[in-house]
């Protein structure tokens, strides 16, 4: 039959062609579903078992990824704040004891600063004498007091702002 068909018909070899073109077609295909097969398995244990497909996953890991930055936007807007209450609180003290007045011993006067990172804040002096005692309070804005500080009281506040906040 095979030889009959090869005689010379031409229909014969375009049955030929469109069988071997069929087998090809068929390999093709079984090749196909086989690396479909593992591209399936490979994205099931991407996707972790979900049933979703790739563009799916896609999508959702956008959205997660989107939820992340608003996250991260609002942790940077909640840390700017706290920086800036940081920043404005009593964060530098020191204490400076001496002798104001001569002759009374023991170191009992002391000036104490309380500043904020910006120079700002107060200062207060106690002045201890054998019958009295003076208090004196002096606002710091930036660094500048409306009165002139004594060497004490800027000993106080330099050592205050060269300390490092913990």
């Amino acid at each position: 039959m095979i030889g009959s068909v090869l005689s010379g018909s031409t229909g014969g070899w375009i049955a030929i062609g469109a069988i071997v073109a069929a087998i090809g077609a068929v390999v093709v295909a079984v090749l196909a579903l086989r690396q479909l097969g593992r591209v399936r398995a490979a994205q099931e244990v991407l996707l972790g078992g979900e049933k979703s497909d790739l563009v799916d996953f896609a999508v959702s890991l956008q959205a997660r990824v989107e939820d992340l930055h608003s996250a991260v936007d609002e942790l940077a807007a909640a840390v700017g704040r706290v920086d800036r209450r940081v920043d404005s609180s009593l964060s530098r003290t020191s204490i400076v004891r001496y002798d104001a007045l001569e002759g009374t011993g023991g170191q009992q006067s002391a000036t104490i600063a309380l500043l904020d990172s910006s120079r700002s804040g107060v200062v207060l002096s106690a002045i201890q004498g054998r019958d009295y005692a003076r208090v004196y309070v002096k606002e710091l804005e930036r660094g500048r007091a409306a009165v002139a500080l004594s060497p004490e009281e800027q000993q106080a506040v330099e050592r205050a702002m060269s300390l490092k906040p913990e």
